[in-house]
């Protein structure tokens, strides 16, 4: 099993910035491609950005140019730095992680429990 630990979250007035951690433990023989998800009230969960264990980033279009993803992989530690946030930016922030559990283990996806994230105008 692998849990998924996310930090970082809180109220923030809009222009601001938020840093997100996720930190993944458990049995791990690697981690593959990380992510961080988001779901506003009344809305579905979307993705924000995506970092694999190799290879570019991927972000929605409605972050590009403000928040930033990143990882330590030999620290199972994924981060999102977040700039001029946006009231439409509050929502619960997840973190997703795909892990291989052992070399010819299949991977399997985990999910963090989320943390809050409100921008206030």
């Amino acid at each position: 099993q692998v849990q998924l630990v996310e930090s970082g979250g809180g109220l923030v007035q809009a222009g601001g910035s938020l840093r997100l951690s996720c930190v993944a433990s458990g049995t791990i023989f690697r981690v593959n491609a990380m992510g961080w998800y988001r779901q506003a009230p009344g809305k579905q969960r979307e993705l924000v950005a995506v970092i694999p264990s190799g290879g570019s980033t991927n972000y929605a279009d409605s972050v590009k140019g403000r928040f930033t993803i990143s990882r330590d992989s030999a620290k199972n530690t994924m981060y999102l730095q977040m700039n001029t946030l946006k009231p439409e930016d509050t929502a619960v922030y997840y973190c997703n992680a795909r892990v291989l559990h052992y070399f010819f283990s299949a991977p399997s996806d985990y999910w963090g429990q989320g943390t809050q994230v409100t921008v206030s105008s």
